[in-house]
């Protein structure tokens, strides 16, 4: 299936002498580049160093051992096995202001072919037999992911990639180098975990819904999924975990009683903002992350057994995809978000992700409706139009 590029939708109205606008930073091969709303940092790989590729849980030693002076960053992606990972160590990275929505009149958009792996009949078969083994038990949840590969009619820069992505509901915006010439880049909604000397913070996400052009139609979806039995039953159970891994870390923590509603440019999602302050202000982020990844936001609960599901019926290997993108620094302070509404880059092809919550109430056709609608985070970026 080939998709020409549609006409580009501009973000603001031109002016006379508009141009396109490159994005005004320096990227290398080794750069990693993470946005949040409050800083963009740039981290590269300029030290002797190799970058760190263990499991999660010896990272945390790991990185105290290897940060061995103030301004320090370990920054990069961990797998979402939490078997390996790639951080990239940097003696001077750089802080600026957050990425703001890009002005990109004029840019030649590549045209492409796109291609679903697997197809949607086969998603939908996968998302049946989920639902056959929550009933059996005592599977209660498994996340479902299917890919989109994209091959563009010339090769891809993970500039002109990342100069598209920023938007008004962009949180963190990212591109990752994962190999020679290969990287992670996308937008992601939601913040695993942060420190900031004793303070911990996470805002998980759980229970969705597709946003609508029509601003009718947007809100009664909006006051739906606040409303859906299903879904706040997914969320809760999101909620607990979270707040379960976290409390031996925390003398307070501080857990709203209902989810929030949370919007992106495609997506409605319920979402809680917890907080909490550390026992022992020497626990760093990436040892909470180690206790928090995955959570049932990305894989399942059980999770061994979700963990299993997932092995056998996705047919292509997440790698990094749903699992962490983020910064530590030598005092131990970090922020580490989940590498979602994502695709991998390698020469003239992006295979973007996209999973689905499945429960004992999941309609089918509603979750793949779903990745369809986080597909659309990048592929809106990209003026892409496809109903794959």
């Amino acid at each position: 299936m080939t998709v020409s590029t549609p006409p580009l939708i501009p973000m603001r109205t031109p002016v006379p002498g508009d141009a396109p606008v490159p994005l005004s930073i320096d990227i290398t091969p080794s750069t990693l580049v993470m946005s949040t709303p409050a800083h963009l940092l740039l981290a590269d790989d300029n030290d002797e160093q190799a970058p760190l590729t263990g499991p999660l849980t010896a990272l945390a030693s790991q990185v105290a051992t290897t940060l061995h002076q103030p301004g320090m960053v370990a920054a990069g992606l961990i797998s979402f096995d939490a078997t390996s990972s790639r951080l990239a160590l940097c003696s001077a990275p750089r802080w600026a202001d957050p990425l703001l929505a890009p002005y990109c009149f004029g840019c030649r958009h590549p045209s492409w072919t796109l291609k679903a792996e697997p197809e949607p009949a086969a998603y939908l078969a996968a998302v049946r037999q989920a639902q056959e083994m929550i009933k059996a038990g005592p599977l209660h949840k498994v996340v479902l992911a299917r890919t989109m590969v994209l091959e563009a009619d010339r090769p891809l820069t993970v500039k002109e990639l990342l100069a598209h992505l920023p938007g008004p509901n962009a949180r963190y915006v990212y591109a990752a180098p994962t190999g020679e010439d290969t990287w992670l880049i996308g937008a992601s909604p939601e913040l695993l975990v942060s420190r900031h000397g004793r303070t911990v913070a996470t805002t998980p996400m759980a229970g969705s819904a597709p946003r609508s052009f029509d601003p009718t139609v947007d809100q009664a979806r909006a006051l739906a999924l606040q409303g859906s039995g299903k879904d706040l039953q997914e969320h809760r159970l999101v909620v607990d975990a979270v707040a379960r891994a976290l409390a031996p870390f925390c003398e307070h923590l501080y857990v709203p009683a209902r989810p929030q509603l949370t919007a992106t440019s495609t997506m409605w999602h319920l979402s809680t903002p917890i907080t909490g302050r550390l026992r022992d202000p020497g626990t760093c982020s990436l040892t909470l992350a180690a206790a928090l990844h995955p959570t049932p936001a990305v894989c399942g609960t059980p999770e061994n057994l979700a963990r299993e599901v997932i092995g056998a019926l996705e047919p292509v290997e997440r790698g990094f995809y749903a699992g962490l993108v983020g910064w530590q620094d030598a005092a131990g302070d970090g922020e580490w978000a989940l590498a979602l509404r994502c695709g991998a880059v390698s020469g003239n092809t992006l295979r973007l992700y996209a999973g689905a919550g499945i429960v004992a109430g999941s309609e089918p056709e509603a979750e793949l409706a779903e990745t369809s609608a986080k597909f659309s985070t990048l592929l809106r970026a990209l003026r892409v139009h496809t109903d794959l």
